[in-house]
């Protein structure tokens, strides 16, 4: 049986890459694993090859269980979508322990967790996507932590691509810019909502994901859309850090 999963598929990019694998790659079953029952319930409505996995990301007794649904089944991963994550604004000293280490695990341990268990049943032409964000080319003060771990998803993703080249399996890391998702709605909820209030220019879900799947199918170890995004990581190249994080702090 050929399949794709996608994590964090009940909102946002990870729904929007649900509907376009859906409609464009069409495997045979997509896994569809999120928390939130309901949201899932309804992407099984909508497309009847979605098969609902409620699962929480960051626990490992739901890890050990995913480890043996994949054992028992021996699926043939054609795609792996790992687009759970989630962020927070202000600085670093007022987040809590909580949020900081929910931050860690979810954006960053438990895309490399799902990329190992998912590999063994990965043959020749399967592709992995793993967000990344615009925010992983240079440091950014008050969206520390989120920024810090997809710079470690842009690294990882492009050493296993490598790593994975005698397989033929590609690694895409994807890094858009502010994109419209209920990101913020979590993200502002913060003792201090308002440190960043600039979220121009906004990209919408289903370019992002259209132009991921497209690089991927390419084989690209990246995929950026847009020419804001494009000059910020040629700027995160050239110029000193402190200037750019200097600019920042002034334009956030």
């Amino acid at each position: 049986m050929k399949i794709a999963i996608v994590t964090g598929a009940s909102s946002g990019i990870g729904r929007e890459f649900v509907r376009q694998i859906a409609e464009q790659e069409m495997p045979d079953e997509i896994w569809a694993i999120a928390r939130r029952e309901n949201r899932l319930t309804e992407l099984r409505e909508a497309y009847p090859t979605v098969r609902p996995v409620v699962m929480d990301l960051i626990s490992e007794e739901n890890r050990r269980t995913f480890q043996k649904m994949l054992q028992d089944e021996k699926p043939d991963i054609r795609i792996l979508v790992n687009a759970a994550g989630f962020g927070k604004f202000g600085p670093f000293s007022e987040m809590t322990e909580q949020e900081i280490d929910s931050i860690v695990l979810l954006n960053l341990k438990s895309l490399i967790d799902m990329s190992y268990d998912c590999l063994p049943y990965m043959q020749e032409g399967a592709r992995i996507l793993n967000m990344g964000s615009a925010s992983c080319f240079q440091p950014l003060p008050e969206f520390n932590m989120y920024a810090t771990t997809k710079t470690a998803v842009l690294s990882f993703s492009r050493a296993l691509n490598v790593e994975l080249k005698d397989r033929k399996i590609t690694v895409t890391s994807v890094c858009p810019g502010w994109v419209r998702t209920e990101f913020y709605q979590v993200a502002q909820d913060t003792k201090n909502p308002d440190a960043l209030t600039n979220f121009k220019p906004l990209y919408e879900p289903e370019d992002v994901i259209r132009k991921a799947l497209k690089d991927s199918r390419k084989g690209k170890d990246i995929s950026i859309l847009g020419m804001t995004v494009k000059m910020q990581k040629l700027a995160a190249r050239l110029l000193p850090v402190s200037w750019i994080m200097k600019v920042w702090m002034k334009i956030k």
